[in-house]
């Protein structure tokens, strides 16, 4: 083990706000499989080649038995209000243009299976990759004439949400060649390079320790195959840079702008190493 492992190691055991206990066991995948309206959905895919995992986990897999029973059943998922808001958006004429999501798109669960497990994607007009929440403001700016939403106001995550859903278990594919490869690089930079107070990147929570207790919640490998995800926590949705804020709040570091960047080079690079899990928006986390 190389020093700054043993020093990440010793550090995250000796600071109160981040007491880590032994490592928990993961259930074998077949007694520990998620399976959402009779679909079998895939929570543990071998990690890439070059990959820094040798197998890499949905957070689903470490919840407690509550948790993830929420995530199980629609009907108890509590994301699922803001599921049927963005249902009713969907249809809804708004903007200068007189239009909807539908007159361009139909019925989204033709039209925007795949879309979820694909983003964030290249935009050639940009010159940059985009979110699936830039998407969605990009059309709303462009087609309908109505003016942008923040990643996190009730309404975008009720879209995110709905157009999410149209994914659920399919697999994660992101494209990180050509053009996207900069920006996955960018991302990865970002994800190893330590910042704030207490000297931490993302990988020493979920790379270096992923299954040990931080306070009285398990760290996962920080994948984002759920997003928008309901945490219990939060008591709602939130969005992927919302968690990304988060984090460096937590490690006292100052965040990157929700919708930067920098955050959106960080989507990029984490939705890359959770290729092949299932897509489960709307995920339920604690």
């Amino acid at each position: 083990m190389g020093i700054n492992k043993r020093l990440t190691r010793l550090t995250l055991a000796t600071i109160g706000a981040f007491a880590l206990s032994s490592t928990i066991a993961l259930a074998d995948a077949d007694d520990n499989e998620l399976v959402i309206e009779g679909a079998k959905m895939t929570t543990m895919v071998e990690g890439a080649k070059d990959g820094p995992l040798d197998e890499v986990y949905s957070g689903w897999r470490f919840r407690s038995e509550e948790t993830q029973a929420l995530e199980t059943d629609d009907f108890d998922n509590p994301a699922f209000s803001a599921v049927d808001r963005g249902k009713e958006l969907w249809t809804t004429v708004t903007g200068s243009k007189g239009k909807s999501c539908s007159s361009c798109h139909d019925k989204a669960e033709d039209t925007m299976k795949g879309v979820r497990a694909s983003m964030p994607k290249w935009d050639k007009d940009l010159g940059k990759p985009i979110t699936l929440e830039q998407q969605i403001n990009e059309c709303r700016t462009d087609r309908l004439g109505a003016e942008k939403i923040k990643f996190d106001h009730a309404d975008m995550l009720a879209m995110t949400s709905y157009i999410g859903l149209q994914s659920r278990g399919m697999p994660v594919n992101i494209d990180t060649s050509g053009p996207m490869t900069e920006w996955a690089e960018k991302g990865k930079k970002i994800y190893y390079t330590r910042v704030g107070q207490l000297d931490m990147s993302c990988a020493n929570c979920h790379e270096d320790n992923y299954g040990k207790r931080i306070r009285a919640d398990h760290l996962s490998q920080g994948q984002i195959n759920g997003f928008p995800t309901y945490r219990l926590k939060w008591n709602g949705l939130g969005s992927v840079h919302r968690r990304f804020k988060g984090c460096m709040k937590n490690i006292r570091a100052k965040p990157f702008k929700v919708g930067s960047d920098e955050f959106v080079a960080l989507e990029l690079y984490v939705a890359s190493r959770g290729q092949g899990l299932s897509v489960e928006t709307p995920a339920v986390r604690n």
